[in-house]
């Protein structure tokens, strides 16, 4: 690997890393400091969110291209619930039957800026993001 796709895969690691940061401070934000209770979904995404700070964090430090497999797997199902949940809140037919989420209804919007920007979606996000870069990092460390 030349010294450029270095430069270029470690500027993804913290890019990836930088969005699973954020979103796992967004996600303390809303919780502790808004004292938002989060439902079932929302407790799913962040088992998936959370180690992804220490995985890239991990792999910024060490400049390790490898843990993007891991990363692109779990920012994967963490994007797949993460877009169910949304679909949950959005699309009335999946409201309506959705199972219930416990003490607090998963269908619940805590915020709901410019009327689509949910916390499920902002997740989405995040995750989004941690995969494109996970696949440019594999595509581009030629794994």
């Amino acid at each position: 690997m030349s010294s450029s796709t270095k430069k270029q895969v470690e500027n993804l690691l913290s890019i990836a890393w930088m969005a699973s940061f954020i979103a796992t401070l967004g996600s303390l934000y809303f919780s502790e400091i808004l004292k938002y209770t989060p439902c079932e979904l929302c407790w799913y995404q962040r088992i998936f969110m959370y180690p992804l700070v220490i995985i890239l964090g991990i792999g910024v430090y060490k400049k390790d291209a490898g843990i993007a497999l891991y990363t692109l797997i779990l920012s994967a199902i963490g994007g797949c619930i993460s877009l169910y949940h949304y679909g949950v809140q959005k699309v009335p037919f999946l409201g309506e039957n959705s199972v219930s989420c416990g003490i607090v209804p998963c269908t619940g919007e805590y915020i709901n800026w410019l009327g689509f920007m949910t916390i499920p979606f902002l997740a989405l996000i995040g995750f989004t993001i941690v995969f494109i870069t996970s696949l440019l990092i594999l595509k581009k460390a030629g794994k």
